[in-house]
């Protein structure tokens, strides 16, 4: 079907271009912070058994995984307040402008650490964004290998954001912000998640509307440039949620 977006641009919602990870009962699910593979097992008690191939009459089957760690999730400013707060009511609206690009981390040598960090700088997002309207980023790094499907990050110093970044973002007005990486925040920060804070401008003026989508994979078959973006979440009363972010070329 065709979706008009004025009188000449459209969406063709036939062709969405899925940009989540899979959730899976295997040992090669995507995951980060230290958590173990997610477990999907079908339930057995009390006589019943929810698994047809081994004689129960339905599969009823329990998951068990952490949003944050095993796959593509959305999450809201909920995730650093003490305060609960759910994504399921951070997100009202669930078709956004958006603008898919590539960058390629730069290897920052870190003195306090005496490690190579790799890190996503401002003037990166500017040569890229510079004069864009656009209600979401998505962010592809390099290198995009299909490995990154099953990838374990834990302990691997992933890149991430730096904080100057803020500035092109509020500058663009970015609302949703989509990353291939386990977080925009470095790995090991002493739980300071600096960038998580700015995002949401907390405490000083909580964002509430804003959400971050960490863990996507944008095959290189998409290219760059103007999307609609689809956001597609698990209705949980969470700070985060499974996720199923969507892009649709727009057409002429």
């Amino acid at each position: 079907m065709k979706l008009y977006l004025d009188k000449i641009r459209f969406i063709d919602t036939n062709k969405p271009l899925d940009i989540s990870l899979v959730l899976s009962n295997t040992e090669d699910n995507p995951r980060a912070w230290y958590v173990d593979p997610p477990v999907i097992e079908p339930v057995n008690s009390n006589g019943f058994l929810g698994s047809v191939i081994d004689g129960g009459n339905v599969n009823f089957r329990n998951i068990f995984f952490n949003p944050h760690g095993h796959g593509t999730h959305t999450e809201c400013l909920g995730h650093i307040t003490p305060e609960v707060y759910s994504v399921n009511n951070s997100l009202k609206s669930y078709f956004f402008r958006a603008e898919l690009i590539t960058i390629d981390p730069i290897l920052t040598f870190n003195e306090d650490e005496q490690i190579f960090d790799k890190i996503i700088f401002k003037d990166q997002l500017i040569s890229k964004l510079e004069g864009k309207n656009i209600e979401a980023i998505v962010i592809r790094t390099t290198p995009n290998v299909q490995e990154k499907k099953h990838l374990n990050y834990t302990a691997t110093n992933p890149a991430f954001l730096d904080l100057n970044c803020i500035e092109i973002l509020n500058d663009l007005g970015v609302q949703h912000l989509l990353i291939d990486l386990p977080s925009v925040d470095r790995e090991n920060d002493e739980g300071k998640l600096v960038f998580h804070h700015a995002f949401w401008q907390i405490p000083e003026n909580p964002q509430f509307e804003k959400t971050i989508t960490e863990l996507i994979f944008v095959d290189n078959s998409i290219l760059d440039g103007e999307y609609i973006l689809e956001m597609q979440i698990a209705p949980f009363e969470n700070d985060a949620s499974p996720s199923r972010p969507v892009l649709y070329s727009i057409n002429f």
